[in-house]
């Protein structure tokens, strides 16, 4: 008989570990009618046209054609159910028990203090922001020139890393929705992992002007080269690497200590997801969510578009009326979003989550907000906007991860787990990445990109609990330096993608 799970008893389908062939025994009495792929959904009984479909204990659709027993539902058979409306939602209804910290568990990690900030960093980099696009060949020659000429004189110094970006000009700079973009770039430098260093490479005549940028205090020539005030090209590198030189000075300074965990921010994403991710790789971190939680940390999980169709399941997690009504809020400005861009939802399981198994979104939903555990939600975060409180946290992004780890990065993360099903390399320079596969297969195939296996759970090795305390010791050695993740070790690093949803100019 294959190996065979069922998440939920009010279930009516089942996802085989692995390809399940016609014929193949997949409980007791049932063979499969036909070849069934690896995490696809197999019909526990005889389902009429109309009939719901249940995994996770939720409906995730009705069939729009009859499907017997042992037979194979795709997300061609599936007709979404309507969105959850979001008026008079519960909150404060539902929050999971705290699963404390055990004694075996670290409490504290090894970080960089940094003056006047809620969190400590867990890397020491000289991140160079730039105020247009326009500079980004500029700097990327000077920060070639910085890491082989000044950065080996500096070895507490982790890296040197441009924040280049495609936005600043030929934008609707005033338009309500650039305050998104704009708050992104303000707050993505203010990263605890850059020390407090602002270091900033301006054309001169772009919109996003310095002002937008930076505080009366901070723009001055000890932050800011302005290229249009250069004599030309080597002047433009030369005001580079000088300014970068007094800055990496500073941070040679910077000592690692130990630290209570409330000075860790740590962020969840998942992409490339597929049926496992929502029973493996994404509860796995949650528990582990759960349990910096407990310590004292603050943990961000995002992806507004993944988490719509199971909002109610957030908000009764909620701890105050306030929060549930800004979660609300920030899930009616996206549908509108969606709605003025012609798109909703639906769009958004991509051709590689359905081949993983995910039939519609609301089967990527619930295993989506998995990743979240069962903590109560303490605050919700607008895209961009910097985290003020501790606990979980929501910060409303979009779900397209490049996109999401920008905005996460500038709310104040200083690590993020990342969890996948189908693989990515996905990577970021600002911060360490630790990547959780949800299939052995995957960690198999890539295990020189994969850090944490969670397909044990699957394989029946591993139980959520223990696969979410090995994360859980990951993250703290990856935050105290321990532990290089993949991603950085091989600098698989994605470049940084502004949310803006104003017009182009």
């Amino acid at each position: 008989m294959a190996l065979i799970i069922k998440v939920n008893d009010r279930d009516n389908v089942v996802i085989p570990v692995q390809d399940a062939p016609a014929g193949t025994e997949a409980v007791p009495g049932l063979k499969t009618i036909q070849d069934i792929p690896q995490g696809h959904k197999i019909a526990l009984n005889d389902l009429k046209k109309g009939d719901e479909v249940i995994r996770y204990g939720v409906v995730l659709g009705r069939l729009a054609r009859d499907v017997p027993a042992g037979g194979h539902i795709d997300e061609h058979m599936l007709v979404l159910p309507e969105m959850p409306d979001l008026e008079n939602m519960p909150w404060g209804r539902a929050a999971g028990p705290d699963h404390g910290l055990p004694a075996n568990l670290p409490s504290a990690f090894e970080g960089y203090e940094v003056p006047d900030s809620r969190f400590a960093g867990t890397r020491n980099i000289l991140g160079i922001m730039t105020s247009v696009q326009c500079v980004a060949g500029v700097l990327n020659v000077a920060v070639q020139k910085i890491k082989t000429e000044l950065l080996p004189k500096y070895p507490a110094v982790d890296d040197v890393t441009a924040l280049n970006h495609s936005y600043g000009c030929g934008c609707a700079i005033s338009a309500p929705d650039s305050v998104i973009p704009i708050r992104t770039l303000k707050n993505l430098m203010r990263n605890p992992n850059f020390g407090g260093e602002i270091m900033v490479v301006a054309l001169g005549c772009e919109k996003l002007s310095l002002d937008m940028l930076l505080e009366p205090h901070e723009n001055n020539p000890e932050n800011v080269i302005v290229l249009q005030k250069q004599a030309g090209f080597k002047a433009m590198i030369d005001a580079v690497l000088s300014m970068a030189e007094k800055k990496l000075r500073k941070l040679n300074e910077r000592r690692r200590v130990t630290l209570p965990l409330e000075k860790l921010c740590v962020g969840l994403q998942c992409g490339g997801s597929d049926a496992f991710s929502g029973i493996t790789a994404n509860p796995a971190s949650g528990y582990a969510s759960d349990l910096l939680v407990s310590a004292g940390a603050t943990v961000l999980f995002s992806e507004v578009s993944e988490v719509r169709d199971g909002v109610q399941f957030l908000s009764g997690r909620c701890g105050s009326a306030e929060i549930a009504g800004k979660l609300l809020s920030e899930m009616k400005w996206y549908d509108s979003y969606l709605e003025r861009g012609g798109a909703d939802i639906s769009a958004n399981p991509s051709p590689g989550n359905k081949a993983g198994g995910l039939s519609n979104i609301m089967e990527k939903t619930m295993g989506s907000i998995a990743k979240s555990g069962s903590a109560p939600i303490s605050g919700v975060l607008s895209a961009g906007e910097r985290v003020s409180q501790r606990g979980l946290i929501f910060a409303a992004t979009p779900a397209g991860d490049f996109v999401c780890g920008a905005l996460q990065l500038a709310s104040g993360i200083t690590i993020q787990v990342f969890m996948t099903g189908r693989g990515t390399p996905y990577g970021l320079a600002a911060a360490p990445v630790i990547k959780v596969s949800s299939r052995t297969d995957l960690k198999n195939l890539w295990d020189d990109i994969i850090d944490v296996n969670a397909g044990t759970i699957a394989d029946g090795t591993e139980t959520i609990q223990q696969a979410g305390e090995r994360i859980y010791r990951l993250i703290i050695d990856t935050a105290s330096g321990r532990y290089a993740p993949f991603a950085e070790k091989y600098r698989l690093y994605n470049d940084i993608c502004v949310f803006d949803p104003a017009p182009v100019t």
